[in-house]
């Protein structure tokens, strides 16, 4: 039987982070970061079935939801690229608190850029994954093309994302074109695993390469074949998470 712990912590701003850890019935030989995708939450069902399949492993899965979404507490209007990689800073922080520091760091989508980021300023860190994930935040205005210019008019417009509408700042626009990865990614000093679909429709597997070819070695890269963007098969979640738990057990100490 899984044992989950629910968990609080600050962000940069005082706010409250909802947060979840789930520990495998063996003492773990490591611990994970798992950062959700734009606009989801720590419940995501990818999230879940990557979380079990490392839990098979004896790899305990620490995720929160971002300011402003899921459980945790601000106003995602204010939030942006920056206060994500942020976010994942003080989730880290809070693990080195509770003496479980993240020994992986796991992103999803645009939470696998923003991993991308933080990664060099965790020193715990021994591994690094991106599933799915954009080379440069500024792709993720695409999904909100429609509505820029309203954006730049007014200084802010609702936008329907995954089925709910959400306030878009012009900061948060600002922010996401002043950012890049590829420097942080090129500095890494991390083994890097970089998992992406062919047929990804929401971010083009031309990414994945962009991110490998600027990563230096170790690297490694694994095609997902017919996976979606989200992951919303069982069995795809579930690969993920088996294929992380297999390629990262070498960068671990015994």
């Amino acid at each position: 039987m899984t044992t989950i712990e629910k968990h609080h912590f600050s962000n940069a701003h005082g706010e409250q982070l909802s947060a979840r850890l789930d520990m495998p019935d063996n003492p773990p030989h490591a611990y994970a970061l798992l950062v959700h995708c734009f606009t989801c939450n720590k419940s995501l069902r990818a999230a879940a079935y990557i979380t079990k399949a490392l839990i098979a492993q004896d790899v305990a899965v620490f995720r929160f939801d971002f300011t402003g979404l899921g459980d945790s507490e601000g106003d995602f209007s204010d939030t942006n690229f920056t206060s994500n990689v942020q976010d994942i800073i003080s989730a880290a922080g809070f693990m080195r608190e509770q003496s479980y520091a993240p020994d992986i760091l796991i992103g999803h989508s645009l939470g696998g850029t923003a991993v991308l980021k933080a990664a060099g300023l965790i020193e715990s860190v021994k591994a690094v994954v991106t599933i799915a994930s954009p080379s440069s935040p500024a792709h993720v205005a695409a999904q909100f093309s429609d509505a820029q210019a309203r954006i730049l008019e007014h200084g802010s417009a609702t936008v329907a994302l995954a089925g709910r509408d959400f306030i878009i700042k012009q900061q948060f626009l600002d922010d996401l074109q002043k950012t890049s990865v590829l420097n942080d990614v090129e500095n890494l000093n991390k083994p890097l695993l970089v998992l992406h679909a062919p047929r990804d429709k929401t971010v083009g597997v031309e990414h994945a390469s962009i991110i490998f070819k600027a990563a230096q070695h170790p690297k490694s890269y694994i095609s997902l074949d017919d996976s979606d963007h989200l992951l919303s098969q069982t069995a795809d979640a579930s690969y993920v998470g088996k294929i992380i738990a297999v390629w990262v057990s070498r960068y671990l100490d015994d």
